[in-house]
């Protein structure tokens, strides 16, 4: 592999040479196989992108670990129990309240929590909410960007308007904050949205509340795209051919959006889930005693001195996850990007 600057390449590798009635014809690459080529040759994005699907690979596996090696789960308490390590019985919680640290065989991989609670099993667990929540989201919040960003950018006048003042009002307020106030309206009260009903430590609360309060940064950049791709010439002759408004956005504007969406993904999912694990540190987010990185990490807080293992595993697993898909992300973006500093050629 060999990486060059843009301004030294004028064209891209040609795919193939194909004879056509005595002529070479060259055959170009579809954008998205020139994506998809530049993403292979970044190894590095590929790499992180691994690393994520390993930990999210390691979350699924929680019952089978929990079942089979822990023989607990994330709720069971072992404040009285003992176990052996080296020939040696040792309390799961000391009698001055200092719980036992790794153990790195067995029950207690990482130790235990303040109520005697398997560290390794509630943080398989709690990844699997955090990663949940972070994905659904993203979901979430991507179905409501597509839909307010095309109908604004599309439409304009009125609706355009009316999108625009509700994405800048809640543009004008701190995403943190923002997301702490509802959280903590919804969790006293829960959601009652008509045949809509969520208690107040349903997991889909911090989705729906992520993804609102995310809404307007992909909404924003969509809105424009659309703006500009109704005015192309395609867009022209699907309406000089009679096709009506939902016709066009569906068939011309969409899918011309994908790009961009597959772009935004990724970052959107890591942008999520530490959302959620800033939420919940906060007491807004999962409620005790589900397990999430974010309560994990708050509990861990208080006992910083005595047990540090409780704040430092599930912030180690966080900051790898958010590093995986954001070094992944980027690596998407540049793959997709036609003005990227850098290309790559074929060896």
């Amino acid at each position: 592999m060999a990486i060059e600057p843009a301004s030294e390449l004028a064209s891209a590798v040609p795919e193939a040479i194909v004879a056509e009635g005595g002529r070479t014809r060259v055959a170009g690459l579809a954008p998205w196989r020139i994506a998809l080529r530049r993403l292979r040759r970044n190894r590095v994005a590929l790499a992180f992108g691994a690393l994520f699907l390993v930990i999210v690979a390691m979350c699924l596996a929680a019952p089978i670990y929990a079942s089979q090696i822990a023989h607990t789960d994330p709720f069971k308490n072992h404040l009285t129990d003992q176990i052996t390590i080296d020939g040696v019985k040792k309390d799961v919680v000391a009698p001055s309240g200092v719980p036992i640290g790794p153990t790195y065989s067995g029950r207690f991989f990482l130790g235990a929590d303040g109520n005697g609670r398997d560290i390794a099993v509630r943080l398989l667990y709690g990844g699997r909410t955090s990663l949940t929540i972070g994905i659904g989201a993203a979901l979430m919040s991507t179905l409501l960007s597509i839909v307010a960003g095309t109908l604004a950018g599309f439409y304009r006048g009125r609706v355009d308007a009316v999108i625009t003042q509700i994405l800048n009002l809640i543009w004008s307020f701190p995403p943190v904050l923002l997301g702490i106030a509802l959280g903590t309206a919804l969790a006293l009260g829960g959601l009652k949205i008509g045949p809509l009903e969520l208690d107040g430590d349903s997991k889909l609360i911090p989705s729906i509340i992520i993804a609102i309060v995310t809404v307007p940064y992909t909404a924003r950049p969509l809105r424009g795209q659309v703006l500009a791709l109704r005015e192309k010439e395609f867009v022209e002759a699907a309406r000089a051919q009679g096709a009506g408004s939902l016709r066009i956005m569906f068939s011309e504007i969409l899918p011309n959006l994908s790009s961009t969406l597959v772009v935004f993904f990724p970052l959107m999912v890591a942008s999520a889930i530490g959302f959620e694990a800033a939420l919940s540190f906060l007491g807004a987010g999962v409620r005790p005693p589900n397990p999430s990185w974010g309560t994990m990490i708050a509990d861990g807080v208080e006992r910083i001195i005595t047990g540090p293992h409780l704040a430092i595993v599930p912030g180690v697993m966080l900051v790898l996850s958010l590093l995986g898909l954001n070094v992944f992300g980027d690596g998407v973006r540049d793959a997709f990007d036609p003005r990227a500093k850098v290309r790559v050629r074929r060896s």
